[in-house]
């Protein structure tokens, strides 16, 4: 999935701003997510090299916020069903391994 630099702002404050929303540190989303606070930032910033990683994250933050009853910013591009994408590793984000 490639974005246009709208849409890599757009998803950057998306996922920042549902990181936010969680109340949740860095070092309580790595030890989570099996990371580090370092990868997490990252992903956060749209810097990762692995695809894979901003929807694990959208899934983490999404999860955590529907435990907390908070409704979550929607995302624009990182929308559906990851098992639509025939690019990404449907089970490798359900299963929420970020990769280093």
């Amino acid at each position: 999935m490639s974005l246009n630099p709208q849409e890599r702002k757009a998803t950057i404050r998306e996922l920042q701003a549902n990181f936010a929303l969680t109340g949740l540190s860095l070092a309580e989303v790595a030890t989570d997510l099996g990371t580090t606070e370092g990868t997490i930032q990252t992903v956060l910033n749209l810097e990762t090299r692995h695809i894979n990683n901003p929807w694990i994250l959208r899934a983490y933050l999404i999860e955590k916020l529907e435990e907390q009853g908070i409704q979550p910013v929607p995302f624009s591009r990182l929308v559906g069903d990851p098992e639509d994408y025939w690019f990404l590793d449907a089970n490798l984000i359900h299963n929420g391994q970020i990769e280093a």
